[in-house]
């Protein structure tokens, strides 16, 4: 907890894999509380970003975004201005073993109950992936890398353009 809530800003590039098996990468940036942004490297077409109310999922190539209130997705739990696993999540799981430390929370969000599993590295502390897994049990992994915390962040990465919304 103490490790993870000194983190105000962080950013790097990340990996995720999919459901299917599906591999995209791009960059992120996090700035704690409430706010992150991913941007999808070709082909990939997605773009998530949460201004500390909402999340939206753009699709750059379809020209849409669907938007859901921040705290009913699990990016809750990675955003939080000063999470306590103890006391705001539910833990089913901890595992130590010998290069990570595995914190496994049940959720209930706006896509239904589901897991997410965050993996920390057991020296350094730092957080390396996380896997969510949805209602139906589908699993997507999101692994980070080349990580730099602290610093500034341009406000505009975190902002949602809400009249983009397609009716």
């Amino acid at each position: 907890n103490e490790y993870f809530n000194s983190i105000r800003t962080m950013k790097g590039q990340f990996v995720q894999f999919g459901p299917r098996g599906q591999k995209t990468d791009g960059q992120f940036a996090i700035k704690r509380p409430g706010k992150v942004r991913f941007f999808y490297n070709p082909p990939s077409t997605l773009d998530v970003i949460a201004d500390g109310t909402s999340v939206a999922v753009r699709d750059r190539e379809r020209a849409t975004q669907d938007i859901w209130p921040l705290d009913r997705t699990p990016l809750r739990f990675l955003l939080s201005n000063d999470f306590d696993l103890v006391q705001d999540a539910k833990v089913t799981g901890v595992k130590i073993g010998t290069d990570t430390v595995t914190v496994t929370i049940e959720e209930n969000t706006a896509f239904g109950d589901g897991s997410l599993t965050l993996l920390f590295d057991a020296d350094s502390k730092e957080l390396k992936q996380w896997n969510v897994v949805d209602g139906k049990g589908r699993e997507t992994s999101v692994s980070i890398y080349n990580v730099s915390t602290g610093g500034d962040l341009d406000p505009d990465l975190f902002v949602i353009d809400y009249t983009r919304i397609l009716e």
